[in-house]
């Protein structure tokens, strides 16, 4: 299982990377916002200083020849740069061509396993189910994933499932038993996954002795 952050913060991103667990990024324009970035290029660039993994960057474009054009841009940024395109009709498009010129693609955005399907028959190299968002609206995310993970199995595509929208450690574990390739996930999730009471319980208890041993 890889493990992406799910952020622009490049604070989080480099003290995700210090603890060894990062294999990759994703951002995404709100995000971006959020951190207050006005140079996109100049960011990914950054990030890519730091992690030597997929860093998943998403265009903004919503039509064929935009989402082309924005994605070429970003390619050249670096090798490890992954575009992230929505999964709609002209993204599709977008991903066919990206994957004729070898530029890797994460389409986003991923809500049924027949998205995933097309996404997977398109090209691209990761998609993104959002879980989150499926469990917000009653719908158990997880599933989802299940089923994408039998499509795939069933046809033998190479698309890796990239779980998306994690908000939680069950999350992240249920993705890990269903044999999901990778999760993205905010830095405080990626925290809680270190986390447990018993291992706080057990080292105070430790050093409790420790001092009386010493007194």
């Amino acid at each position: 299982m890889k493990i992406f952050i799910d952020t622009a913060n490049l604070n989080e991103i480099k003290e995700a990377a210090d603890m060894g667990l990062l294999d990759g990024v994703t951002t995404n324009p709100s995000l971006v916002a959020k951190e207050g970035h006005k140079d996109f290029k100049s960011m990914l660039e950054k990030i890519c200083s730091i992690v030597d993994g997929d860093i998943s960057a998403e265009v903004v474009s919503t039509d064929y020849d935009g989402m082309v054009k924005e994605g070429r841009e970003l390619a050249k940024i670096h090798k490890n740069i992954v575009i992230k395109v929505p999964l709609i009709k002209e993204g599709l498009k977008a991903v066919k061509t990206f994957a004729g010129e070898g530029i890797k693609t994460n389409v986003t955005l991923c809500f049924s396993p027949s998205q995933a399907l097309l996404a997977a028959k398109a090209g691209a190299y990761l998609v993104s189910p959002f879980v989150g968002r499926l469990d917000d609206i009653s719908y158990n995310g997880m599933e989802l994933i299940s089923q994408i993970r039998q499509i795939y199995d069933n046809y033998d595509y190479q698309t890796q499932i990239l779980v998306a929208s994690v908000r939680h450690p069950i999350h992240f574990v249920e993705s890990c038993m269903i044999g999901a390739d990778v999760c993205t996930m905010p830095f405080k999730v990626i925290e809680q996954l270190a986390k447990h009471p018993l291992t706080d319980i057990g080292l105070e208890k430790f050093l409790d002795d420790w001092k009386k041993l010493n007194k």
